[in-house]
């Protein structure tokens, strides 16, 4: 499925989307049509599985048709590039009987470089959004369409994309975000003195502290990088680098706000982060993973450091594994 534009048969084995469960013998190929949203319901709140009520089969689309299905009240998606995290739900709608859901609660990088469908998934979305997309199966998975999720190569697939977080960073002067304590010139913690607690939908926030002169950061490199986070309020850091090594990551293999918030800066610089939980790790409570370090809590609002030490191309055989 070579034009599949990276957004669901190349993310399953990365991200854990359910395979899809056959449901039943296909129908339609000459049952009565109806064309666009007119020929289904979808039902549910934002942030769990849509209902979705087949009325009649799905026509094939000629055109590629997006749609608002419920209004959010968050901040507009940027339109740069990064994308959204999302949470996605893809069904047949020429056999209303293959679909895949998004069980496992895990969003989703979702951008506009995907491809037409995510485009204009994307175009005017605002966090909180409940977006659709009705397209031809060649749209989203190619020509051949998918055997194993049991689309063929001339269906009507109907994607829906609930928009948790903007993944675009947005810059902002250092002075809004905690103050960086040191410790014999190395980053020892954050003083969160004057910082409002933010929001669990707040935006991915930096601040860029240092400019850098060298190699500009890609989502194809790996970074070596010394950091040192802490969640809002902490007292203890969770993870940090500075008192053994740096440490080198693939981009593509780190938190969403890492993959956006170091795209494009060049290795020299050092940058502090705000990353909400949807660019972090969500509704997953994480260990510490050294003595004296401190949980990560659910739905915690991450803060970095982060300097870059180095960065190079990732070989493609480490390319496709992620953490």
């Amino acid at each position: 499925m070579p034009r599949l534009r990276r957004a669901v048969v190349a993310l399953v084995p990365v991200l854990l989307i359910p395979v899809l469960v056959a449901c039943g013998t296909k129908t339609g190929y000459g049952d009565p049509e109806i064309s666009g949203f007119d020929a289904l319901s979808v039902t549910g709140p934002v942030g769990s599985k849509p209902a979705l009520k087949w009325k009649a089969v799905l026509s094939y689309p000629k055109a590629i048709d997006a749609t608002t299905l419920v209004h959010g009240s968050g901040a507009t998606v940027s339109t740069d590039g990064k994308g959204a995290m999302a949470s996605l739900y893809i069904g047949d709608g020429s056999t209303k009987s293959a679909e895949w859901a998004y069980s496992s609660a895990q969003p989703e990088m979702i951008s506009a470089s995907m491809g037409d469908v995510f485009k204009k998934l994307l175009d005017g979305a605002k966090v909180g959004d409940r977006r659709a997309a009705i397209a031809t199966s060649a749209d989203v998975f190619g020509p051949n369409g998918a055997a194993q999720y049991q689309v063929g190569n001339h269906d009507a697939i109907v994607v829906v994309a609930d928009i948790v977080a903007d993944a675009t960073p947005k810059d902002v002067p250092a002075s809004q975000l905690p103050k960086l304590e040191q410790k014999g010139g190395k980053p020892s913690g954050f003083d969160f003195s004057g910082i409002a607690k933010p929001a669990a939908d707040g935006p991915l926030l930096r601040a860029v502290v240092k400019q850098g002169t060298g190699t500009a950061v890609t989502s194809d490199m790996t970074v070596t990088a010394n950091y040192l986070g802490m969640t809002y309020g902490a007292k203890q850091v969770f993870d940090e680098s500075y008192s053994k090594k740096a440490v080198a990551f693939p981009l593509a293999n780190v938190v969403p706000g890492w993959q956006t918030g170091l795209e494009g800066l060049k290795v020299g610089s050092r940058v502090l982060l705000q990353v909400p939980p949807a660019l972090g790790y969500g509704a997953k409570a994480q260990k510490p993973n050294a003595t004296g370090h401190a949980p990560i809590p659910a739905n915690s609002t991450l803060y970095f450091v982060i300097d870059i030490v180095s960065a190079k191309k990732t070989p493609a055989s480490q390319s496709s594994t992620g953490q």
